[in-house]
């Protein structure tokens, strides 16, 4: 016996009334947050915009549902390179990097940790996504050394327009639009537009618009 589907269906458009009550609620979001936003501003002066972002982030990411959502959210817009008005992020998702920058009708899942990242307009993150600034953000070639001591580099990491990253994928690499990397990936090298990507490391399953050959999911 098959197990039960459940069809959800598109998003509607908001009726006037339900516009009117978001302002209304942005607004009142910007007010609760913004004890968060003068103290990110003097820690910012004091320990660098970084840090000052991370423990924020952290901080705001704790508070549930649909009230956290908008804290976050009037938050990031304020503090990030970009964050559209439309964008949602989750609980336990925090971010460590000011430059990271998401574009409109992004939705960021749970538990998410990103870097120096740019969502494009609609990518859908699943939970626990890893995003650090690139693959490179420790060197490790010189065994004289620790790895602590050796330096890293930070690099911007774009998930291109319309993709969705599964589940616990791990993105060091760039995405391409309307690429599906499958939960548990791990990106190492960029990925193609319009792709299915899986494994670790992440590689081409197929086109995104092409059948399945027999007996491929």
């Amino acid at each position: 016996m098959s197990s039960p589907v459940i069809h959800v269906p598109p998003s509607a458009a908001p009726s006037p009334l339900k516009r009117a009550a978001k302002g209304a609620a942005r607004l009142a979001a910007l007010v609760g947050v913004s004890p968060v936003l003068a103290s990110f501003w003097l820690s910012a002066a004091v320990r660098g915009r970084g840090l000052a972002l991370e423990s924020r982030s952290q901080l705001l990411s704790l508070w549930p549902g649909l009230t956290g959502q908008y804290l976050r959210r009037a938050f990031l817009e304020r503090v990030l390179a970009r964050c559209h008005p439309s964008v949602c992020v989750e609980f336990g998702t925090f971010f460590s990097q000011p430059g990271a920058m998401l574009d409109e009708n992004v939705y960021v899942g749970p538990r998410c940790t990103l870097g120096l990242v740019h969502l494009e307009r609609d990518v859908l993150l699943a939970a626990n996504v890893q995003i650090p600034s690139g693959g490179m953000t420790h060197y490790f070639n010189d065994p004289t050394k620790p790895i602590r001591e050796q330096g890293g580099e930070r690099k911007l990491v774009t998930v291109g327009a319309g993709a969705w990253v599964g589940s616990g994928a791990i993105v060091l690499a760039d995405v391409g639009k309307g690429t599906v990397v499958a939960a548990g990936s791990v990106v190492t090298k960029p990925l193609p537009d319009n792709v299915i990507a899986a494994g670790v490391p992440a590689k081409v399953i197929r086109n995104r618009f092409e059948a399945p050959a027999e007996g491929e999911a």
